[in-house]
């Protein structure tokens, strides 16, 4: 399959000082939200910023985590929560670390085992479904801080299900999902598309609730970095920010969703058939149904609402390694999620490409009723649910 042509070149910003490096190595895991930057690579959006990027699949979020730590990558399609965990130093030495942009908003799901899907239908609560298998059942998740752990534990959570008691959690990487779930290994997961929708079509597990239901529109990946590369390469990260809005505006336009699902679909990215990948990035796809009413679309740019780093967004993450026991109980979050989070240097390349920035002040309601917003406090937050450590 020949490489798409380059769009034309939207005019290059006006640059505020030299780009301290040209050539970008990005990492991914191998999903469709990786999808802003196989368009940034593919239609070269960088070039008009000053930029030429190498992409490197990595099998796994441990694999992303550690050549972001050593440097073999200088930025990366992460998962917002892992960011987190290593400026806490959970699982990996502690580093300062940096959140540029989000990628998306929803497009992840958990699908159950057929025998536990069965269950669930049967007798029509999640606990009483999970008693009639008669053993512990086994989840998997994707990284033990990732937003797919967060997401899975929250959604048990709101069930009456204690995910640290009532269930194994095991990490798998996304792309070996599906096979541990056909060896019959696991009850249930939680990864992104379209490793949900491949375990549907090969009949393995079905879908039974979309991450957006547990918080409508909440932050996924992310494009993250080690924090003294952006204080010694401030330019070229702005830059890299620009090239990544303009990706993600491009997956908006029409037709663009069908394009990048063909383009995902390549062996050196996900590898798998274009129609799984289109159908569930809300592509038309003949004979196939796009992904239930009831869930909201994975997101890119929305003009410009999507990708703002809102640092009340990384907060929640915080306050949920407090209730599952992954830290103690402090009382800077904000401080965290405001060092963490880039929003000056967000706010200077979403100017210079002509994208908006959303308002900060909002408010999520999510899956069990609990508010999280702008002008909520984390004090005591964690410790208001009923289930936790």
């Amino acid at each position: 399959m020949t490489t798409p042509a380059p769009l034309a070149a939207p005019p290059a910003s006006s640059p505020s000082g030299r780009l301290e490096k040209t050539h970008l190595r990005l990492g991914f895991v191998a999903l469709s939200d990786a999808a802003p930057l196989i368009a940034a690579k593919l239609l070269e959006f960088g070039h008009a910023h000053g930029l030429t990027l190498e992409l490197q699949r990595q099998p796994s979020w441990a694999a992303v985590r550690d050549k972001l730590l050593a440097g073999d990558l200088d930025a990366a399609h992460a998962l917002y929560g892992l960011v987190y965990g290593v400026e806490l130093g959970l699982g990996a030495p502690r580093t300062e670390m940096a959140v540029l942009t989000v990628l998306n908003r929803n497009g992840q799901a958990i699908t159950l085992s057929n025998r536990l899907a069965d269950a669930l239908a049967e007798h029509g609560t999640l606990p009483r479904a999970l008693a009639a298998l008669g053993r512990k059942p086994v989840f998997a998740q994707t990284f033990p801080t990732g937003t797919h752990a967060m997401w899975l534990y929250y959604w048990l959570a709101s069930h009456g299900v204690d995910p640290l008691r009532d269930i194994e959690s095991v990490v798998i990487p996304p792309p070996q999902m599906v096979a541990a779930l056909a060896d019959d290994k696991l009850d249930g997961l939680c990864v992104g598309e379209p490793w949900n929708a491949l375990a549907e079509a090969q009949r393995v597990g079905r879908t039974v609730a979309y991450t957006s239901e547990v918080w409508p529109d909440h932050p996924e990946k992310v494009l993250a970095c080690r924090r003294d590369f952006v204080d010694t390469h401030p330019n070229a990260t702005r830059a890299l920010v620009q090239t990544m809005l303009e990706a993600c505006r491009w997956l908006d336009g029409a037709g663009h969703r069908e394009d990048i699902a063909r383009w995902l679909a390549r062996p050196d990215y996900i590898g798998i058939d274009e129609s799984l990948i289109a159908a569930r990035l809300g592509a038309a796809v003949a004979g196939m149904a796009s992904v239930a009413p009831r869930t909201l679309p994975v997101r890119f740019f929305d003009d410009g609402a999507v990708n703002y780093p809102h640092p009340f967004e990384g907060a929640w993450f915080l306050t949920q390694f407090e209730r599952w026991g992954m830290i103690d109980a402090r009382t800077d979050y904000t401080q965290i999620a405001a060092r963490i989070n880039q929003t000056q240097l967000y706010r200077e390349a979403a100017a210079r490409v002509n994208v908006a920035v959303p308002d900060e002040k909002m408010t999520r309601v999510l899956i069990d009723g609990e508010v999280w917003g702008s002008g909520a406090t984390s004090a005591a937050y964690a410790r208001r649910f009923a289930i936790r450590r």
